[in-house]
């Protein structure tokens, strides 16, 4: 059996160096947000005679905003640009 050495051999080329990117949502303004009219119980009353009570009840109005500033996809791209060369040493 015959006993083999191989020799290492490495491969470069171009670096393209270091590449950064950011997807920032930025930001979102919103207008005026109407919710409902923001008016309570409206009550008639008539012509009355003695004690009168009126009651216009509990108001509760709720309003939910959903808002988004997604900033979808960042690509980035470190290329070694063209015309590099590659050698084994």
């Amino acid at each position: 059996m015959s006993d083999f050495i191989f020799a290492q051999e490495t491969a470069s080329a171009g670096n393209g160096g270091g590449a950064t990117a950011s997807a920032n949502g930025g930001a979102v303004a919103l207008g005026d947000v109407n919710s409902g009219g923001n008016v309570g119980s409206a009550i008639g009353v008539g012509d009355t005679l003695g004690s009168v009570s009126v009651d216009g009840g509990a108001i509760a109005n709720s309003t939910n905003l959903g808002v988004s500033a997604n900033g979808g996809t960042a690509i980035a791209d470190a290329s070694g640009g063209s015309y590099n060369v590659a050698f084994v040493s």
